[in-house]
């Protein structure tokens, strides 16, 4: 009996190494494979005079933009408190949120699209 007991715990371990190996290997291949980015968020956009207070004037891919406007955002202390999906406007963000004092996260991308072309 002991030796069965024994036998089964040494098989049991084998499977469990086997399936931890090629999980390992199936979550690499996925790691493996690289995202290229959709080139219509690489093409670069002009902000206009309200947005380039706040991001810059040259032109920037979308990414890079809404990368800019998140750190302004951050930098700035703008996040609301109690609401994290809201943003407080100053006013250099008022001008591009038309003129509100908050938007939510969703809001602020559809508000920047306008300024940019």
């Amino acid at each position: 009996m002991a030796a069965k007991k024994k036998t089964a715990k040494k098989s049991a371990k084998k499977s469990a190494k086997k399936s931890a190996k090629k999980s390992a290997k199936k979550a690499a291949k996925k790691s493996a494979k690289k995202r290229t980015p959709s080139a219509a968020f690489m093409r670069p956009v002009q902000p206009d005079a309200a947005l380039s207070a706040v991001v810059g004037s040259t032109p920037i891919p979308r990414t890079e933009l809404t990368k800019k406007l998140w750190a302004y955002i951050k930098r700035n202390g703008l996040q609301d408190a109690k609401n994290r999906r809201a943003i407080n406007a100053d006013d250099k963000l008022r001008p591009v949120f038309g003129g509100r004092s908050q938007v939510t996260m969703f809001d602020m991308t559809k508000m920047v699209n306008k300024h940019v072309s």
